[in-house]
């Protein structure tokens, strides 16, 4: 069964490390990344939607979802 999963995240959630590596590991919050649980960069594909709306995205680009309510 397919399940449409709205993420209000456009960003990475850090995950600060202390130990050897002295770097943040980053989770993908988007839902976009190749890569989960981790981020990959794919939430730059984000940074013009409009506030309040939803849009669908796939490997060619994404779709303003038209509101019929």
């Amino acid at each position: 069964m397919a399940r449409l999963v709205k993420h209000e995240a456009n960003r990475p959630f850090l995950i600060r490390q202390e130990d050897v590596q002295k770097f943040p590991i980053a989770i993908c919050m988007c839902g976009l990344s190749k890569n989960k649980p981790f981020c990959d960069g794919s939430h730059k594909r984000t940074n013009d939607e409009e506030e309040g709306e939803l849009y669908l995205y796939d490997d060619q680009g994404r779709v303003k979802v038209q509101r019929e309510y």
